[in-house]
């Protein structure tokens, strides 16, 4: 059990966990860094260097702006989105930031961020660096940070070490999804179990169901915000927001003998699409286990709590809790980057927790769990990166709804069956390894290949 629910889900803003709150992260380590160091008082400029798929889809995906306002001192979990707008046209008129919002420095925009497009750093594409002057121009302080996917964020000492977060200490410390199964069955523990009694080992019982509360909660007010929406969203590709326009003729046919069955389904594609407009529009969501994919989970679950007769709240803290589990061993034996391996990282993983999640929450057995969760995995391999213009919009709201249905798909079929099945959770997992490796680099979240560059032509 590698992550925590709570590294793994965390609430911040869109578009992009690797892209948004991570760059974010990263700014609030360097002014940690820097005052540690003592050089913080003696800091009269900062310049940030952006490399890889950070330069490339950064405008996209706001990763900019969002290191801006972390120099700022914002942090992704308590930043006001609607007051951010405000401070950075305060920064771009004065072309000077309050660093940590303790003191003025000179900041120029077009010359302080610098955006190496034809430059890798050399631990992953997601790279960036941080360096200090004093007043006399002197370089002082140097800082680079990787953003790993899901808001993660690491030095090369730390990549270098392993895992950062690798809470080998827990008391069911699974590594792999077999490892998993076998820890329920010697215990006679669901995966659920396991991950909680994980939890308040190193917190008390309240916090954690405070936090499952929480994580609950602005899930389903991102969906809510969503829905009421309408409108433009930000980026130059004029994509209309549907959210709003779908719900109301979703709510007209209910009632009527228009009513079809497989409108439940709509129901779901509805939430994951009113999550991900909100996303992309920069608003507040929850990383589940990335922002490109955040509106699978929460789909997911409220059509569990929406449309599931049964449901209750043990059951929602049973399916966040269990899609931990699966979420855990994904970035751990693979990766949740798109950036990395494609966004069968993203959406492909995100579909494999909310299905265990749901199929838990169903009351599935830990074996029919790894089935739910295998089966969605396994039919989103492959599945390029490729966001048109480097915006988090076209494909990625569509795919999140795609993925929330099969998500439902799968854990239907694993409930059928009695966990027994060809192909195994971590043959799927390090199959994904494997494929993001052998993916050419175009199809891995620069905007350089697939509908980014053939939807213009069509």
């Amino acid at each position: 059990m590698p992550f925590s629910v709570f590294e793994l889900f965390k609430i911040g803003i869109g578009p992009s966990s690797s892209h948004t709150v991570g760059p974010m992260v990263a700014s609030r380590r360097f002014l940690d860094d820097l005052h540690e160091s003592g050089e913080f008082d003696n800091t009269k400029r900062v310049v940030v260097e952006l490399y890889g798929s950070l330069a490339l889809t950064g405008k996209g995906h706001c990763t900019d702006t969002a290191t801006i306002l972390g120099l700022t001192g914002e942090t992704p979990d308590k930043i006001d989105v609607d007051r951010s707008h405000k401070t950075l046209e305060i920064i771009r008129e004065s072309r000077g930031l309050n660093l940590d919002g303790k003191k003025m420095i000179n900041f120029t925009e077009s010359e302080d961020m610098v955006f190496r497009y034809n430059d890798l750093l050399p631990c992953h594409t997601n790279g960036m660096r941080f360096i200090a002057y004093n007043a006399a121009g002197d370089d002082i302080q140097e800082g680079i940070y990787y953003s790993i996917g899901g808001g993660f964020v690491a030095t090369v000492d730390e990549l270098n070490e392993g895992n950062p977060m690798d809470h080998t200490e827990f008391p069911y410390p699974f590594q792999d999804a077999r490892q998993m199964l076998d820890m329920g069955k010697e215990h006679d523990l669901t995966i659920s179990e396991m991950v909680y009694r994980n939890e308040v080992s190193k917190s008390n019982e309240a916090e954690v169901e405070a936090g499952l509360n929480r994580l609950r909660e602005v899930m389903r007010k991102c969906i809510d915000r969503g829905l009421r929406q309408e409108g433009i969203l930000p980026g130059g590709l004029d994509v209309k927001r549907r959210a709003k326009n779908i719900h109301q003729q979703l709510k007209n046919s209910r009632g009527t003998n228009m009513y079809s069955p497989h409108e439940a389904m709509d129901w779901v594609s509805l939430w994951a699409i009113a999550v991900n407009e909100e996303n992309a529009a920069g608003g507040n969501v929850v990383t589940a286990p990335t922002n490109g994919a955040a509106g699978i989970l929460p789909a997911v679950l409220r059509y569990y709590e929406d449309i599931v007769p049964s449901s209750d709240m043990e059951g929602v803290h049973t399916f966040i809790l269990t899609a931990t589990a699966i979420g855990s061993l994904i970035k751990l034996n693979a990766s949740i980057s798109g950036a990395e391996v494609g966004c069968q990282g993203e959406v492909g993983s995100a579909s494999a927790m909310a299905a265990a999640g749901l199929c838990a929450a169903l009351g599935g057995t830990n074996e029919q769990i790894e089935n739910a969760a295998e089966i969605a995995m396994e039919h989103h391999l492959g599945m390029t990166c490729d966001p048109v213009a480097g915006l988090v919009q076209v494909p990625c709201i569509e795919r999140n709804a795609m993925g929330a249905v099969k998500a439902i798909n799968a854990a239907s079929l694993a409930l059928k069956g009695d966990g027994e099945h060809f192909v195994f959770l971590d043959t799927a997992i390090e199959t994904m390894r494997q494929t993001g490796l052998d993916m050419h680099t175009k199809y891995k979240e620069t905007s350089q290949g697939g509908l980014a560059v053939n939807v213009v032509a069509c």
